[in-house]
């Protein structure tokens, strides 16, 4: 009996020993993880960027009609701010959902619009693990600006509603013109997405904003972004 109540009691400890490690490794290490990987991210974002700033001595070039290279799979192409989230609260968008895609940071559904383009340029996010992109999404309010930069233009988005709560199945948040969102025409629209409850994925919760302002990089952080 002695020997029996012995492993059993060796083996609720060890049991416990795991679940500890996996909380830590849920709660702290996957965010540092993930902290590091936006860095690197940005860094390599505002890098390319740098290196592709054009020479103001230049001759203006003509405009192209030829459209801009589709979004590539994986790879990040712009910066998303969200002052009500703390004005230090930045994080690369990548192309691509996957679950690969949102360790690295936020990521763009494809098929949706491009950023700043006609349509809804819907994005994902974690809300809790590798990183905690999204951890204070409830906080979100109507007026709130979402702002963002392709390295060469500012794009300021409104949020109009939300947080809506729905069901992982609801695709239709991120139609082109959501039904549900109030919209009723064709625009430019953005709408964030991440899981509900914080440490669950059953439902969604969404947000929907739509394309406020824009402005050319050099002419300096939009409104939304100064303290």
């Amino acid at each position: 009996m002695r020997v029996i109540v012995r492993t059993f009691s060796e083996l609720c400890v060890t049991v416990g020993a795991v679940i500890v490690l996996f909380v830590v490794y849920a709660l702290f290490w996957t965010g540092v993880r993930a902290d590091s990987a936006m860095d690197d991210q940005i860094h390599d974002l505002r890098d390319q960027w740098a290196r592709q700033e054009p020479d103001p001595t230049a001759a203006d070039p003509a405009p192209s009609a030829t459209p801009p290279p589709p979004y590539r799979d994986g790879r990040p192409f712009a910066i998303m701010y969200i002052p009500r989230l703390g004005f230090t609260w930045n994080k690369p968008v990548l192309e691509g959902t996957s679950t690969a895609t949102l360790k690295k940071g936020l990521g763009h559904y494809a098929g949706t619009a491009r950023l700043g383009g006609t349509g809804n340029f819907s994005v994902a996010g974690h809300r809790r693990t590798y990183g905690d992109p999204f951890k204070d999404f409830p906080r979100l309010r109507r007026g709130d600006a979402v702002v963002l930069t392709d390295g060469t233009t500012w794009f300021t988005y409104r949020i109009d509603k939300g947080p809506y709560k729905t069901v992982p199945s609801d695709i239709e948040v991120i139609d082109a013109v959501p039904r549900k969102s109030g919209y009723t025409r064709p625009g430019r629209y953005l709408t964030l997405t991440t899981c509900d409850p914080e440490w669950g994925h059953s439902h969604r919760l969404i947000v929907w904003a739509h394309l406020d302002s824009t402005q050319p990089v050099e002419a300096g952080q939009p409104k939304a972004l100064r303290r």
